[in-house]
């Protein structure tokens, strides 16, 4: 079993950081037979969230913490219009 982050520990990079333009997400990780129950996000005031069981980071288009590269469309990633 894994042990638990010390919170002095230094913060892993996520697997992966998926650039997205809503601030409420579905996650199921890569879909089909590997991937994980569909779970729906919500940023809230912040700019990111992290998924709990695949760690893929959703980072808000034009946020701060948005990486520089292109955007494209990662599988297993589902966005709703504001609001909804």
């Amino acid at each position: 079993m894994a042990q638990p982050r010390s919170p002095d520990a230094p913060a892993q990079e996520a697997p992966e950081v998926v650039v997205v333009h809503s601030r409420r997400i579905a996650c199921d990780g890569v879909g089909g037979a590997l991937g994980h129950p569909r779970v729906w996000l919500e940023m809230g005031e912040a700019d990111e969230v992290e998924c709990g069981y695949c760690d893929r980071r959703f980072v808000l288009a034009g946020s701060a913490s948005a990486p520089a590269a292109a955007e494209s469309h990662a599988p297993g990633v589902y966005e709703t219009s504001p609001g909804h």
